[in-house]
């Protein structure tokens, strides 16, 4: 107990500032949220007039029409065939050893020249 008696003890003196830092905090503070705000502002303000110097969405009768027949082509793949077996049962790991691993036939296509 003797040392919080010793600090309560001690006087400070009456010229001593305890905030000094508390005008000048006082004043930077507003200054730097009116700049945040300003900053919010505008940058909502920019991108409001770049939303509308876009063009509008299409309207539905500009939108592309539906093609009649099919656009996919099946193309063969030239690696491997990917069939099962004839008597109906799948290949296991062990049984594929170099199932797919074979050259590439010759392209039959001429060669460009």
């Amino acid at each position: 107990m003797d040392v919080l008696n010793a600090v309560n003890a001690v006087e400070m003196p009456a010229d001593v500032p305890l905030a000094a830092s508390a005008g000048a905090l006082g004043v930077v503070l507003p200054v730097v949220a009116l700049a945040v705000v300003a900053l919010l502002i505008g940058g909502f303000i920019l991108s409001k007039r770049k939303h509308d110097a876009e063009p509008p969405p299409p309207q539905p009768h500009e939108q592309p029409q539906q093609p009649q027949g099919r656009t996919h082509i099946d193309q063969h793949d030239p690696h491997a065939s990917d069939r099962f077996p004839a008597d109906g049962h799948a290949l296991s790991p062990y049984e594929l050893k170099d199932h797919g691993n074979g050259p590439l036939p010759p392209d039959e296509e001429q060669p460009r020249g």
